[in-house]
């Protein structure tokens, strides 16, 4: 009898429509990979609300998929309206939270999550260095940041979904994209995607001060880091 819990089974099942998005990407499909982008991320999602509230990879994973799929928004204003008043302060929490910050162009609150970032692995602390480049517009730093993250996907022996795709550093040349700041990088593991995208300019600059969230100083909204972050924090 399959006892395996119902949240995994999304996961798994988010995991593999990511693999058929990547697999389209790779072979150029563009719509059928932004289709299948936008599954995963609403699979994720699902995944995420049968989960338990600590299971922070389901948002990255779904912020990861809708970015890549040049939709972002609704899912950034779930993360921080889901998260606000918490004490989503891990890393993987961190990055979800930083990661929906840069779509919403609130450049200030995305360059203070990516600090919390750098208590985690060296690939946390890859992408808090390209976070936090984009939320404080340097482009040397970003593209040194962004060209990191590329050499660690090409080195790996094996990616989550199967498919070698770089999709860390395509979706913050995504979100590069708005603010002028794109590396322009290029390589097998960074196929084109969809061209259609809903991300704002950025707004506000990223010397303004946010407070993080906390239960005494909601900024937002009222309203255990998983087993899918541990193999890949994406």
């Amino acid at each position: 009898m399959d006892e395996t819990e119902p949240h995994r089974e999304l996961m798994s099942a988010a995991i593999a429509c990511e693999a058929r998005a990547h697999r389209a990407a790779a072979e150029g499909d563009l719509d059928a990979s932004r289709t299948a982008f936008l599954e995963a991320a609403a699979t994720y999602r699902g995944s995420w609300e049968l989960a338990g509230p600590k299971s922070y990879g389901r948002l990255v994973g779904m912020l990861k998929a809708a970015i890549l799929a040049g939709r972002g928004i609704e899912d950034a204003h779930y993360v921080e309206r889901t998260l606000a008043g918490t004490d989503a302060t891990s890393p993987t929490a961190a990055y979800a939270q930083a990661v929906a910050a840069l779509a919403l162009a609130e450049d200030g609150r995305a360059a203070e999550w990516a600090a919390l970032m750098r208590d985690g692995s060296p690939a946390f602390v890859r992408a808090s260095s390209a976070i936090a480049a984009l939320a404080s517009a340097d482009a040397p730093a970003y593209r040194e940041a962004v060209e990191e993250i590329v050499a660690d996907f090409t080195a790996r022996d094996a990616h989550l979904t199967g498919v070698p795709i770089a999709d860390t550093a395509l979706m913050l040349e995504i979100l590069a994209g708005p603010r002028g700041l794109r590396a322009e990088l290029d390589g097998p593991l960074l196929p084109r995607l969809h061209p259609s995208t809903d991300f704002p300019l950025p707004r506000l600059h990223p010397s303004t001060d946010f407070p993080l969230p906390t239960p005494d100083n909601p900024s937002e909204p009222p309203g255990d880091d998983d087993l899918r972050s541990a193999a890949d924090h994406r």
